[in-house]
C-alpha cells in the first residue's frame, strides 16, 4: 500500500490533485459498489444539503446528488476494510508530511440521472476541519457520453475526471473550487474528507 500511497500524495504535489488508479482492489470496489445499491434500493440513501446545523439548506437547484454516511459502527466488513485503508493513508500521510490528520467521514453518493452539483469548496462557512477531499468512482463501464464530470478549477484552468472505475482523487479542501457535471446516468462514487 505504501507505494500506492506515495504516488496519490506525489501526484498531489506535483499538480494539486492527487489521482490514484488503484487505491482501492478491484474487489473491493466491487464488493462496496453492491453496498451502495443495496442501500439505494432499499431508500436509504437521502437527498444531500449544503452547509451543516442550522446553515443546512436542500437546494436541488445547487445540488442533487443522494448520500449514505458510512460508520464502523455498521460492522460492514467491507465498509470496515475501506476504513482500514483510509486509517492507514491517514497514518501515512501524517508520518511523510506532518499534516496532523485525526479523523474522517465518508459517505456513499449517487448522482441519478441529470443531477449535478455546482461550483463549490469543500469547506464550511464556520469550521475548516476538513482539510483534504477525497472520492473514489464506483462505476462500472463509463463512458465520455455518459457525462458526470468532476470539473476541478486550479489556477485559470481546469482539470475535468471522468469518474471511472476505481479511479480516486485527492485534494486540499480549502483551495480548490470544483464541480460535477451533469450525469447521464446513475453515478457513484465513495466521497469523504480527512480532518484535522
Amino acid at each position: 500500500m505504501e507505494v500506492i500511497f506515495n504516488n496519490l500524495i506525489e501526484s498531489y504535489i506535483n499538480n494539486k490533485v492527487g489521482i490514484s488508479y488503484n487505491f482501492l482492489s478491484k474487489t473491493l470496489t466491487r464488493n462496496l459498489r453492491a453496498n451502495l445499491i443495496t442501500h439505494h434500493l432499499k431508500h436509504e440513501l437521502l437527498s444531500a444539503g449544503i452547509g451543516q446545523n442550522k446553515n443546512l439548506d436542500f437546494n436541488q437547484l445547487f445540488r442533487s446528488d443522494k448520500i449514505y454516511w458510512l460508520d464502523r459502527k455498521h460492522n460492514d466488513k467491507f465498509e470496515n476494510k475501506f476504513f482500514d485503508i483510509i486509517d492507514k493513508f491517514i497514518k501515512h500521510l501524517n508520518d511523510t508530511c506532518y499534516t496532523g490528520i485525526k479523523s474522517c467521514e465518508f459517505h456513499y453518493t449517487i448522482y441519478p440521472i441529470g443531477s449535478f452539483y455546482k461550483t463549490h469548496l469543500d469547506q464550511f462557512v464556520d469550521t475548516d476541519s476538513r482539510q483534504y477531499s477525497m472520492i473514489i468512482y464506483l462505476n462500472e463501464d463509463w463512458n465520455d457520453k455518459d457525462g458526470g464530470e468532476l470539473c476541478i478549477y486550479i489556477d485559470d484552468n481546469f482539470l475535468k475526471i471522468a469518474p471511472k472505475d476505481g479511479i480516486s482523487v485527492f485534494f486540499k479542501s480549502s483551495e480548490l473550487e470544483h464541480e460535477v457535471l451533469k450525469t447521464n446516468k446513475p453515478r457513484m462514487s465513495i466521497t469523504g474528507w480527512l480532518k484535522n
